[in-house]
């Protein structure tokens, strides 16, 4: 099966890294990156579509069509933010692009990255996990063909990357040692993982982080 994927974030770390793995996977076709500003990156499989509001997708809904994935790798750190901020960047915006594609798409796989220590029950005491959580629990109610939500936590970008901020690229020098003492997966593994979950599927729809690394693995 070829995949045709649709993909969000690609101007952060995460995105970018799995778009890289996207653009060199020979069962990947063609991908359209959804982004709020333009970025600078042409590949023969590659196609753009800037959408400046992610909650106005009316005029752009024939363009959204045809497509088998959709890997979600938008997001923004809870750092300065209140629930009501962080919930409607996370879980309204999330929520409004899933249940569009699915009624596009309903043959669709669609794959979210999460995060780890996300909490499924809504209910515990860090607010960005509590809204992750409850972003994951009404994704997977969606009627997609199958839903995946990935929990990484600490990620060495691959080389050639652009957006990585100045923190991780302080890390990146220190990932040999980090990798023994904190969990942790290279951005390689986590797009590898979303490219296998759409092809071969997986056992279970919430993937922490030993989960990805063995889908990852093939």
């Amino acid at each position: 099966m070829k995949l045709k994927i649709i993909l969000t974030g690609a101007t952060g770390m995460v995105g970018e890294g799995v778009l890289m793995e996207c653009l060199n996977h020979p069962e990947v076709e063609h991908v359209l990156m959804v982004n709020r500003k333009h970025f600078d990156i042409s590949h023969p499989k590659l196609k753009e579509l800037l959408l400046p509001d992610f909650m106005n997708l009316e005029s752009v809904k024939e363009e959204l069509k045809g497509y088998n994935a959709c890997f979600f790798c938008a997001g923004i750190s809870s750092n300065g933010l209140n629930e009501q901020e962080y919930s409607h960047i996370t879980y309204d915006i999330t929520m409004h692009f899933a249940e569009t594609l699915v009624k596009l798409n309903p043959g669709m796989v669609f794959n979210f990255i999460s995060g780890s220590h996300t909490d499924s029950t809504e209910n515990g005491r860090f607010m960005w996990a509590r809204v992750k959580g409850k972003t994951e629990n009404a994704l997977l109610k969606l009627p997609f063909k199958a839903v995946y939500t990935f929990r990484p936590g600490f990620m060495k970008p691959t080389d050639g990357q652009r957006n990585v901020k100045s923190l991780f690229k302080v890390m990146v020098f220190l990932y040999p040692v980090l990798k023994f003492v904190f969990p942790s997966l290279t951005m390689k593994q986590v797009g590898i993982s979303m490219i296998n979950a759409v092809i071969n599927g997986y056992s279970k729809p919430i993937l922490e982080i030993k989960d990805i690394k063995e889908l990852a693995a093939g």
